[in-house]
C-alpha cells in the first residue's frame, strides 16, 4: 500500500510529465506557425514588389501582369491577416514556455521538496497548487492541433526530450 508521501509524489509525476506533452506540443505548434508566416509573408512581399514595378514597365500587358499580381498578394495579405500566424505562433510559445515552467517546479518538488522532513499536509498543499496552476494553463492556453500534439509525442517517445531521466532513446525504460 502506497504512502501518501508516495501518492503526492506519483500525482506530481503526472503533472511534470502532463507539462513535457503539453510544452512540447506547443513548441511545435508555434514553429508551423513561425514558419507559416515566413511562407506567407516572403512570397507576399516580393509579389508586391513585383507588381509594383510591372506596372511602370513598358509591354504590352503589363496593366494585366500588374493586376493578377495585386490581386494575388491581396489574397495572400488578406489570408495570412485572417490567420495571424505571428499571433498564434507568440501564443503557443508562451503556453509552451509555461508548461515548461510547471514541468520544473513539479520536478524540483519531487526531486527535493518531497524528500525533506515537510509534514503531509504541507506536502499536499503544495501539490493542489501544482494542480491548480496545471488547470489553469489547460484552460487558457490556446488548444494544441491534434498534428502537433501526435509530432510532440513521438519526438518525446523517440527520446528528444524526456519526463524520465532514466529513459533509453527508444523509448523504453532501462532496468
Amino acid at each position: 500500500m502506497q504512502t501518501i508521501k508516495e501518492k503526492i509524489m506519483k500525482e506530481a509525476r503526472r503533472i511534470e510529465e502532463d507539462s513535457l506533452y503539453s510544452a512540447k506540443g506547443h513548441f511545435v505548434a508555434a514553429s508551423f506557425w513561425s514558419n507559416f508566416h515566413l511562407w506567407m509573408g516572403v512570397p507576399t512581399a516580393v509579389l508586391a514588389v513585383i507588381a509594383g514595378a510591372s506596372a511602370f514597365l513598358e509591354f504590352d500587358n503589363h496593366n494585366i501582369v500588374a493586376g493578377i499580381l495585386a490581386i494575388i498578394v491581396t489574397a495572400l495579405a488578406t489570408v495570412t491577416i485572417f490567420l495571424n500566424p505571428n499571433e498564434k505562433a507568440n501564443s503557443h510559445q508562451n503556453a509552451g514556455n509555461r508548461y515548461n515552467s510547471l514541468r520544473n517546479k513539479s520536478r524540483m518538488f519531487c526531486d527535493i521538496y518531497c524528500y525533506g522532513e515537510n509534514p503531509d499536509q504541507e506536502l499536499v498543499k503544495v501539490l493542489e497548487e501544482l494542480v491548480k496552476q496545471r488547470d489553469e494553463l489547460n484552460q487558457n492556453s490556446p488548444q494544441i492541433p491534434r498534428w502537433a500534439y501526435e509530432k510532440a509525442t513521438k519526438s518525446i517517445e523517440e527520446g528528444e526530450a524526456s519526463c524520465d531521466r532514466h529513459r533509453a532513446p527508444s523509448g523504453k525504460n532501462q532496468p
